[in-house]
């Protein structure tokens, strides 16, 4: 059983998201360790990008100070290395169509295996146009996870027949960021994923409140939060890690 799907047996997940390199290398591992040890399942780790369509300015400003800290992708790996001498949870990259096609799609998807990473999401990258990027992941045995939108309608089926290790269900139209009320008719969505496999899905994007990760972890399998954690960084700087220990805690504390 591959970590991702262990992150999932007999229970909800949490999935924690935060920039690699914000605010800077060092801190960027306390940080990481901060949110396991607080009870993340799974945690996503962002590759900082100069245009990251999908993000808000919460992680898009968390971009810019890792990018001005040094951060690069062959950093991104080493950081991993250094998390893997000590955690066994499932890692997943965040990043976008453009540094992996940058560094070299086959390079990239080695060194990202080699280094301990399970998986990797790639939002610019439309379903029909996955194969440039899922073959290669799939050959250093990673998965690359499929995400599903509001907008995806008819195609909500076709995506999730063909998805591997956990689905991103995109909660509201727009960028990442906290949001206030989540509207859209997820449970509709959850069904129709299901009809078609038993791959887990986790809902993410605007996911911030104790009483919202109760709400979403009663019909999904798991619990995307990312915004809010990283505004936590962006609040306490090199002073995050037990802030973001005890935000997961907490929240972990309603499933």
């Amino acid at each position: 059983m591959s970590r991702i799907c262990k992150a999932f047996e007999n229970k909800k997940a949490f999935i924690a998201f935060l920039t690699a390199g914000d605010p800077d290398f060092a801190s960027s591992i306390k940080n990481y360790k901060a949110i396991i040890e607080g009870g993340a399942d799974l945690i996503e780790i962002g590759i900082p990008f100069s245009d990251p369509i999908a993000e808000g300015p919460v992680i898009q400003e968390a971009d810019i100070r890792a990018l001005a800290s040094g951060m690069t992708t062959d950093k991104v790996f080493d950081l991993v290395k250094e998390l893997r001498k000590e955690v066994d949870i499932p890692i997943v990259f965040m990043t976008y169509a453009n540094p992996v096609f940058h560094y070299g799609s086959d390079r990239f998807f080695k060194n990202a295996s080699e280094a301990g990473a399970d998986g990797i999401i790639i939002p610019d990258c439309p379903f029909e146009e996955r194969k440039e990027f899922s073959d290669t992941a799939e050959k250093y045995g990673m998965d690359f996870i499929s995400m599903i939108a509001p907008t995806s309608e008819e195609r909500i089926k076709t995506i999730a027949s063909e998805a591997k290790g956990f689905i991103y269900v995109v909660s509201s139209l727009g960028v990442t960021g906290v949001r206030s009320e989540i509207k859209t008719d997820l449970s509709t969505m959850l069904a129709a994923i299901k009809e078609v496999t038993d791959v887990p899905a986790a809902i993410g994007f605007g996911i911030s409140t104790p009483e919202q990760a109760k709400k979403m972890s009663e019909i999904a399998d798991g619990v995307i939060v990312g915004s809010a954690l990283v505004k936590i960084v962006a609040a306490e700087g090199t002073n995050a890690p037990d802030k973001l220990k005890d935000y997961v805690k907490d929240m972990k504390k309603y499933f």
